[in-house]
């Protein structure tokens, strides 16, 4: 869990709070959201993710999606 938070901290710039919050989402619900970015800046923040989490041998999957508008149908 520690780990989750300094990534959070590190890569997408979360207070020790913050980080916290979208850690126990992620932990609790299964998915947590860290920020809405444009596309080039997201890309590079989940390849950035996957980096860290790799060479720490940690299990922490991040992904980008897009934005949804709110509507249905």
């Amino acid at each position: 869990m520690e780990f989750v938070v300094m990534v959070l901290r590190m890569v997408f710039a979360k207070t020790d709070q913050a980080a916290t919050k979208i850690m126990l989402d992620v932990h609790r619900k299964g998915i947590g959201v860290a920020g809405v970015y444009c596309f080039e800046v997201a890309e590079t923040k989940v390849a950035k993710v996957s980096e860290m989490a790799k060479a720490d041998q940690f299990p922490l999957k991040c992904s980008m999606e897009p934005e949804s508008d709110g509507e249905e149908g």
